[in-house]
């Protein structure tokens, strides 16, 4: 009687220990970016990083540059008025040279000018400002272009991640593996969203930029016009 008991126990414990070897806890995979980017296949990846910089580089640079093109001195119009009311035309132009904004280098033009036809002179300084804001818009394009054209090549990393997975379902045949096809699906997803990512931020760079831009033709054309107008005054 007793016999049966312990054995009736050690199966019972056997059976526990195998219960338990059996429910393992499964254990959560964590991907940083390094692997993301590692996933989305370098020659995908590369162009894009190679964009993303360029974009960087290109909203810094022209933000700060259309950020000291939009500074304009209040006092500075005021001084202009003095000087060309007492017909200091030299002081005009030295004011005008010491001062490095696309206004300045307008006016610049038009008191060069004075003492032609009034139309020639405002010919010549919408000439000016043309090629300022040229020099504002530098690049602008480029930026435009890589918005459109980043989420495109993480379309295209898509459509080859895609491609490597049906080619390792076919080569398996039935005994495909959720294994072979995890690299190829995550490189189609990667290369998607880090080609989105770039064009976002490029799109809403670029369109940040030319509405700082039409802030200073807005205030250049009125610049202009104060201008134009202070010639049309009557000496007193």
């Amino acid at each position: 009687m007793i016999k049966p008991f312990f054995l009736q126990i050690t199966v019972a414990t056997d059976t526990v220990s195998a219960v338990a070897g059996a429910e393992e806890i499964p254990t959560v995979g964590t991907l940083s970016v390094l692997d993301l980017i590692a996933g989305g296949g370098i020659f995908i990846m590369g162009p894009l990083g190679i964009l993303s910089v360029i974009a960087i580089y290109i909203f810094i640079e022209r933000f700060l540059a259309i950020q000291k093109a939009q500074s304009l001195d209040p006092s500075f119009m005021n001084k202009m008025k003095d000087f060309i009311h007492e017909g200091k035309m030299q002081s005009a132009q030295d004011l005008c040279k010491k001062t490095t904004t696309p206004f300045a280098r307008m006016l610049l033009k038009g008191v060069n000018r004075i003492g032609k036809p009034l139309s020639d002179i405002s010919a010549s300084i919408e000439n000016v400002g043309k090629l300022e804001i040229y020099n504002l818009e530098k690049s602008l394009s480029t930026l435009a272009t890589i918005a459109g054209a980043a989420p495109m090549i993480g379309f295209l990393g898509t459509v080859i991640g895609m491609i490597n997975t049906f080619h390792e379902m076919y080569s398996a045949g039935n005994s495909v593996e959720i294994s072979n096809l995890s690299g190829g699906i995550m490189q189609a997803m990667v290369t998607t969203a880090a080609g989105l990512v770039i064009g976002i931020i490029a799109y809403v760079g670029y369109n940040t930029l030319v509405a700082k831009v039409d802030k200073v033709v807005h205030k250049m054309e009125a610049t202009s016009i104060e201008f134009m107008d202070l010639l049309q005054e009557p000496v007193k």
